[in-house]
This record gives C-alpha cells, structure tokens and sequence, in this order.
C-alpha cells in the first residue's frame, strides 16, 4: 500500500480512511468471532491448518490497511511506503488463500447458510473484486487521490462473507440479498460522504463502487444456475 508522498493532501477528510478501517475491521470481528476470533469463548469446531492461515493473513491484511491510514494521516508517509510492499505480499496470500480456502470450504460442504456450492460464487467473486481493486491501486499509487480510494474500497468490498456470517436472524433470512446489500449501502455511503466532502464523485468511487456493486448482481445471477452449478462442481472435485 505505498503512496507517492507528493500526491496527497493530508487534510481532516481523512476521517473517512481512518472510520473506514476501523469499521471494517468491526465488521470482520463480529462475523467471525464465534467461528474464529473467539472460538475458545464459543466452543465452536477445530479450524484447520488452512483455516488459521487464511485468518491470520486476512486479519494482517485489515490490521496493515488500518496501520497504512493512521500512517499517512500522522503524516509519516515514509513509513507508508516501507510498508507499502509488505502489502503487495499480503495482498498476494490473500488471493491465494482466499481462493484455495474457498474451495475446500465448498468441497467438504460448508457454508454460513446457503448450499455450499451455492455460496461459492461469494467468496470467488470477492476474490476477484479484491484482485482488480488491490492492482489498480497499487498500480496508481502515485496518484493519491485514486490510490487511498481503491484501497478503502477493496475492503470495504469484500465484507460479504463477514456479513453472511453475524448471527442476526434477519441475515441469515435474507440471504445474499442482505449480505450483498449492506456491502453496497457501505460502498455507497463511502462514495456519498466524499462526495458531499469535495463537491464531485471521484472517479475512483464511481468505477470501484460500480464494479462492486455489479460484481454482487452478477453473482446473484450467476449462483443456482446449470452453468455455475457446473462450473463450481468441477471446481471442487
């Protein structure tokens, strides 16, 4: 997650960065609290080698985000960017944890509700959505406008699994209509307070927050039908 020091404004707009993070990291804590964070609280099931892995990596990940926010609002852009490709590494064991721990979830028949092969198309879909996001914004990490966006929206865009995973009644009822939604009202909201903040919406909400928002009605699409059905049955064998 590194940054062009010399394409930022280190303005008080950077309360939505920093409530950003700490909202996200809210967020993935309640939804996997009883199955991982607090498990010995709970008493719920072993966790596999692979399972602990993906926890940990995913939690460096929101822990790093939120590091590399309070860094460049402090102003310490140097350390920003030291730690910049400790975050192109990360990012990296996401998607490859993230896709392979998807896979063996679905294999041996687990999910937070829906039919596993089912719910495939949700972890896999956010994997590609954090994939672009992640690249573009490492890839325009000298524009900083565009950059701190694109990272905040790569979060905030795969919260769905977490969601999917809050113990509330009405969750579990509603589906994916739920968990995707409230992503999209998360997106939304961050869009909407930059934009009532700089008067435009930046271009890196409006493409990032399309292509979230569309990822979740193509998924929505896309599971239970014979194509996917097919696809993710081969995917799992």
């Amino acid at each position: 997650m590194a940054l062009d020091s010399r394409s930022i404004a280190l303005t008080p707009h950077h309360r939505l960065y920093t409530v950003g993070a700490w909202a996200v990291a809210a967020i993935v804590l309640l939804g996997f609290a009883k199955t991982y964070y607090l498990k010995a609280v709970f008493g719920t099931p072993t966790l596999s080698p692979l399972l602990h892995l993906h926890g940990l990596v995913m939690s460096l990940w929101f822990g790093l985000f939120l590091v590399q926010v309070r860094l460049v609002a402090n102003r310490r852009l140097d350390l920003h960017r030291q730690l910049g490709l400790l975050g192109a590494f990360l990012a990296a064991a996401v998607l490859v944890l993230g896709t392979v721990t998807a896979i063996t979830a679905a294999r041996l028949g687990r999910s937070p509700g829906p039919p596993p092969l089912i719910f495939l198309v949700v972890p896999l879909g956010d994997m590609v959505v954090f994939g672009s996001l992640v690249g573009a914004g490492l890839g325009l990490r000298a524009r900083g406008d565009f950059h701190k966006r694109l990272m905040l929206l790569s979060c905030v865009g795969i919260l769905a699994a977490a969601i999917a995973r809050i113990p509330l009644d009405a969750i579990a009822k509603a589906g994916p209509l739920a968990y995707f939604g409230l992503t999209d009202l998360a997106v939304i909201g961050c869009a909407a307070y930059d934009r009532l903040r700089t008067g435009r919406l930046h271009p890196a909400f409006l493409w990032g927050g399309l292509f979230v928002i569309l990822s979740h009605w193509l998924r929505l699409a896309l599971a239970g039908t014979g194509a996917w059905m097919t696809f993710a049955t081969w995917l799992t064998r």
